[in-house]
């Protein structure tokens, strides 16, 4: 068979990395500000795809593969904003006054590059040979896809844009009017249970509940026992052993949740993630094993496929061990002239080895976890939490407790620096894989985009600094010295430094964590059984997400889950089964597209107004209308949307 020569396919291209980079400027911007009100960050991959396709397809040349190179930089900078996860709670122990550019630009930055090098060698084992959905990853190469089939005027794709778009005006529209407190943007309804409390809270959102379609039941279901055990078992005996406050009923749930429950989740976590980096090791090694062999295969004058070529194996493992050294600089000025001084040897090398070790476990425990539940839903700040607890217990292995306070502090703010390093690490892994998983259905070349994924660690690292400090200036955070009434909860940066502080400080509620470990190890056991047996999975990581996350978010994505089956078992019965299924991903793809959209808008519409509800139009005498019709027509709008999704399949 002969070939002609035909012209590359534009892919990695100048405009590509640089409307990558200014979409960057927004998302990242949105996402702190998001994450650090409301504790939660919105995946950008989707909406990055969106607005390249819109600017893109009006230029010459554009190619579906270019496009796929402007959302993979401009995710993987979105998702490194998640840093902000970790660095406020410098800030909130008093060991920084603002956030120094150079050095918050530089734990970001070192961490997200080390992401993307330990995240090469997992391609292989976690998005080629693997089952795993990627919902997420598939969802944007959807959305590639019909964009680029409906400029050659194919039927379907032209159908499938208009679900796409019809689901996403209708997601943002319902944003929109919640923000305008004409509708309840969440419902909740809390309650006595025995000598304790409860309830059942979900958050009208179209974003969660396309995520459960993608996820699928088996997730679905796993984070619905999580809510069970979590909400519905743990909450109520913990809170019948503590004395309501003067609050309610509200106030008394959510205390106790953000107290203890999250620990007995972050127990579940962390089994539940030992337990998935113990089944993966195997596919893991292979990974490398064929990374390596496709390394000596292309020294030996092989051809290999474009759609297989990642970056050598060898230059990764030349630039992961040659970042050690910035990184160990870094360290060393964060010792100097301290507390800590004297004590270098032993903080860097202990420090260096810990970044590499429990790095590459993250690397490949965050990637499994966006494979199974997407980016956007792992519980990457469980992650954090574990990183927190083992730096700081490798600091309490050099230096004991019942240090004076001013070394605890730095041993403190030591252990957070190197926890925001590996934190980089987890957040640009559990990106990297899920646009890996994008480009192999699109057909794009791996080594490019994990370039292109090196310059959007680069765009984010530089933004999010100056974001940061006028974000901490300006309103300040909850429990920080100087903060403001405007303050922002930053809640996880406020957990994992509490934490830091509770193992070093030898006061930390390990029997929390201990029983959630125990409950993380009945899980496992009762997983393996059903795999035997035949029967849906319940996976680990799915019911420690459903504990670990407040019900508003995970019971949301649970009735997704369940939509997402019904309509899959129609989809089944039709003629072209296959495009009856990709219909109804288009649907709930749209519907994330909608939502996110308007977060980045509505983050700039607070963000200019200095205000937390500029929309609102009515007060709280129209709560209860608001919760009720706000719920009715949520509910009629999903049906409305899978209905038009079914009627694109059967076109008239």
């Amino acid at each position: 068979m002969t070939t002609t020569a035909t012209r590359p396919i534009a892919e990695l291209t100048v405009r590509s990395i640089l409307l990558g980079g200014l979409i960057t400027l927004l998302f990242t911007a949105a996402n702190v500000y998001l994450g650090l009100k409301v504790g939660l960050t919105f995946a950008t991959s989707i909406p990055a795809a969106v607005i390249s396709m819109a600017i893109l397809r009006y230029l010459p040349g554009a190619t579906i593969l270019e496009n796929n190179i402007v959302q993979t930089v401009a995710s993987a900078a979105g998702t490194l904003a998640a840093i902000i996860f970790v660095l406020p709670g410098l800030v909130m122990i008093g060991w920084w006054q603002g956030f120094p550019y150079l050095t918050t630009a530089a734990i970001t930055g070192f961490g997200g590059i080390l992401g993307v090098m330990f995240s090469v060698p997992l391609r292989r084992a976690l998005v080629i040979d693997t089952p795993l959905p990627y919902p997420e990853g598939r969802a944007a190469a959807e959305v590639l896809k019909v964009g680029a089939g409906s400029r050659e005027g194919a039927a379907e794709s032209a159908r499938g844009l208009w679900v796409i778009i019809w689901s996403a005006l209708v997601s943002g529209g319902f944003a929109i009017l919640t923000q305008t407190k004409l509708a309840v943007a969440e419902a909740a309804l809390w309650f006595r249970a025995g000598g304790g409390a409860t309830g059942i809270a979900g958050g009208l959102s179209f974003a969660l509940i396309g995520a459960g379609h993608l996820v699928g039941l088996s997730v679905g279901l796993a984070m619905f026992a999580g809510i069970v055990i979590g909400w519905w078992i743990v909450l109520p005996i913990l809170t019948a052993a503590s004395p309501m406050p003067a609050a309610g009923i509200a106030e008394w749930a959510g205390t106790v949740f953000r107290s203890d429950v999250r620990f007995f989740g972050a127990g579940v976590i962390g089994v539940a993630a030992i337990w998935t980096l113990l089944r993966i090791i195997g596919p893991v090694t292979n990974g490398i094993r064929s990374a390596l062999a496709a390394s000596r295969a292309r020294r030996g004058g092989a051809i290999i496929a474009d759609t297989e070529r990642d970056l050598p194996i060898g230059l990764v493992g030349l630039v992961s061990l040659l970042m050690m050294i910035p990184i160990g600089l870094l360290l060393w000025s964060v010792i100097a002239g301290g507390p800590l001084a004297g004590s270098e040897v032993a903080l860097i090398g202990g420090a260096l080895l810990f970044i590499l070790v429990i790095g590459l476990v993250i690397a490949a425990v965050c990637g499994y976890m966006a494979g199974l539940i997407g980016a956007s839903n792992s519980p990457v700040s469980g992650i954090g939490i574990l990183s927190v607890l083992a730096a700081s217990l490798m600091l309490v292995g050099l230096f004991g407790r019942g240090t004076p306070p001013e070394t605890t502090q730095a041993l403190v703010a030591y252990a957070l620096i190197v926890t925001g390093i590996v934190f980089g690490v987890a957040t640009i892994s559990n990106d990297n894989l899920q646009d890996l998983k994008t480009g192999q259905l699109v057909g794009a070349t791996p080594w490019k985009q994990q370039v292109a994924l090196i310059f959007g660690v680069i765009f984010g690292s530089l933004v999010v600094p100056p974001v940061l400090n006028l974000l901490g200036s300006t309103l300040g955070f909850v429990g920080a010295p100087g903060a403001g009434p405007n303050a922002l909860a930053a809640p996880q940066a406020a957990l994992i430094s509490a934490l830091a502080k509770g193992v070093l400080g030898g006061d930390l509620n390990w029997a929390m964590i201990g029983w959630g470990a125990l409950a993380g190890a009945i899980v496992i056991v009762v997983d393996e059984a059903l795999g035997r047996t035949g029967r849906m999975r319940l996976p680990p990581l799915g019911v420690g997400l459903g504990v670990y996350l407040p019900m508003t978010v995970t019971l949301p994505v649970v009735i997704g889950a369940v939509i997402g089956s019904v309509y899959d078992r129609w989809a089944k019965r039709q003629a072209d089964p296959e495009a009856a299924e990709r219909m109804g991903v288009l649907a709930a793809t749209g519907m994330i597209v909608g939502e996110s959209l308007w977060g980045v808008a509505f983050a700039g519409i607070v963000y200019a107004t200095g205000s937390d509800a500029p929309l609102a139009l009515v007060g709280d005498s129209w709560a209860v209308t608001a919760a009720v019709g706000g719920t009715a027509l949520f509910l009629i709008l999903v049906v409305i949307l899978y209905r038009y999704a079914q009627r694109m399949v059967r076109p008239a």
